[in-house]
């Protein structure tokens, strides 16, 4: 049998240590315990500046798509919304995590949501259009998807994975 099997301990059963159930591979080895139950760290240095670089690089495309998106109206939403699906699926795989397509993807977010905000002088960057809104929706929707797409954490262990 492949996988991981789980000693089942009766109610009222227990020892006095209490009813702990114990992951047992499929030769009697432990087997790696759910990411949940591990305790929480803080991620290396590399890893939350590559976030927060990501998150930055997001804000400039999603600012780069604003501008974009309403000068070349038939081409331009396309362009826009094509260069935010590449940054947030390139940053999943960049990662390894859906947390890498979150990332930009709150950038973005936080750059469009602040430029479509009107000045105190009366000027705006997005146009009450069918253009604007599909950017809008379109990169929300994009964000969502590439972030449900993107790779999730996969056990290493071979004989915690479904045999082939």
């Amino acid at each position: 049998m492949h996988g991981a099997h789980v000693a089942y301990v009766p109610y009222g059963r227990c020892r006095k240590d209490g009813c702990a159930v114990k992951a047992v591979g499929p030769q009697g080895r432990g087997a790696q315990g759910s990411a949940l139950a591990e305790p929480l760290t803080m991620p290396p240095a590399g890893r939350v500046a590559a976030y927060v670089g990501l998150l930055l690089l997001g804000a400039v495309v999603g600012a780069a798509g604003s501008l974009v998106q309403s000068a070349w109206v038939p081409a331009g939403v396309l362009l826009a919304l094509l260069g935010a699906v590449g940054l947030f699926r390139g940053g999943a795989y960049a990662m390894g995590t859906r947390a890498g397509a979150v990332a930009p993807a709150a950038g973005w977010m936080i750059s469009v949501i602040l430029l479509t905000a009107t000045r105190p002088e009366g000027d705006f960057l997005f146009a009450a259009g069918v253009v604007s809104y599909l950017f809008l929706l379109g990169g929300m929707a994009v964000a969502v998807m590439c972030a449900t797409l993107g790779p999730g954490r996969q056990p290493n262990d071979p004989g915690a994975r479904l045999a082939k």
